[in-house]
């Protein structure tokens, strides 16, 4: 497994790292004690960074994943997770609430920190809460030793450059902007370098769109890259080649994108990931590949307030 720096945080974190959503069975009905036994096989494979949220599963991901760390040495891992969203609809971005959630989450991991502490899709509320008291609520529990690194998460890259400046984060969490058919992220990487700000990539599958089964009914891309994504997947099929390999190999090469997160509760999947991002790619079938999904390079879809979706091209 290859490791690269995290930022200014200091922290070497695996390129390609474990999403514990899966844990929650936000996809799928799971079994804990599968989902158990994939966070170890994540642990074994080298991946050193697992990253959850009180959202998922409605705090079922953190139960889980609590039970999975529980007896392992902290020192052999890197934690992450989330505060101010609490179900579909639900947020509270206020200062006590940011405090009491990172202590249920610390209880429910069974750790007295975390490695970084995420203020999770932001962009659906007012940028005044966020700055005014979300943010000296990180600085207070960063002072304090609970979360040794602060940042922000969210889907729109204009929400980044738009409050990075006007606050000190540490780290950043971005999704569905870096992989086979959307690299828009290169553009917010000279932002992040100059402010010192780590880098945490997730979902190369693009919130499973690049698979040849249909996505989910909730996804939010127009039909135009739904259609295009799985016709990239097929044609991968048909060479003998699963989409996915090629995603996370794809996703995991840049070495200026720290890492990437995947998520699953089956440990043989996770192994084969981790496998995967060690493995040459195959160039001439990325090629390929890319040249499919060229005619929805970058299409990506509104989320959030319209302050942080007027840049974003969505067909």
């Amino acid at each position: 497994m290859k490791y690269r720096k995290l930022g200014k945080t200091g922290l070497d974190v695996s390129a390609l790292s474990f999403g514990a959503s899966s844990l929650g069975s936000v996809f799928r009905p799971t079994d804990d004690k599968e989902s158990i036994a994939t966070v170890h096989a994540a642990l074994d494979s080298g991946i050193n960074l697992i990253d959850v949220s009180p959202y998922y599963g409605l705090t079922k991901a953190e139960t889980v994943l609590g039970q999975a760390i529980r007896d392992i040495p902290r020192d052999k891992f890197l934690l992450s997770t989330k505060a101010g969203r609490y179900g579909a609809d639900q947020f509270d971005f206020s200062a006590k609430r940011i405090i009491s959630s990172l202590e249920e989450s610390l209880s429910r991991l069974h750790t007295d920190y975390v490695d970084m502490l995420f203020l999770h899709d932001i962009e659906f509320v007012d940028a005044g809460p966020i700055i005014e008291e979300a943010v000296p609520a990180l600085l207070r529990l960063k002072e304090q030793g609970k979360a040794r690194h602060i940042g922000i998460s969210g889907l729109p890259l204009q929400l980044f450059k738009k409050l990075l400046p006007q606050m000190d984060a540490d780290v950043i969490l971005s999704y569905c902007h870096y992989s086979l058919n959307d690299t828009s992220l290169l553009e917010l990487l000279p932002l992040l370098d100059e402010r010192g700000v780590g880098l945490v990539n997730a979902s190369p599958l693009s919130m499973g769109l690049l698979s040849t089964r249909e996505p989910a009914d909730w996804h939010p891309a127009s039909r135009a890259l739904k259609e295009q994504c799985q016709k990239a997947a097929l044609f991968c099929a048909g060479q003998g080649y699963d989409i996915a390999k090629l995603a996370v190999q794809f996703s995991t090469a840049n070495e200026n994108i720290p890492t990437t997160l995947v998520s699953t509760a089956n440990p043989a999947n996770i192994a084969a990931n981790a496998a995967w991002s060690e493995e040459p790619i195959d160039h001439a079938l990325l090629q390929e590949v890319l040249n499919i999904l060229s005619p929805v390079h970058n299409e990506t879809w509104v989320s959030g307030k319209p302050e942080y979706n007027d840049e974003i091209s969505s067909r």
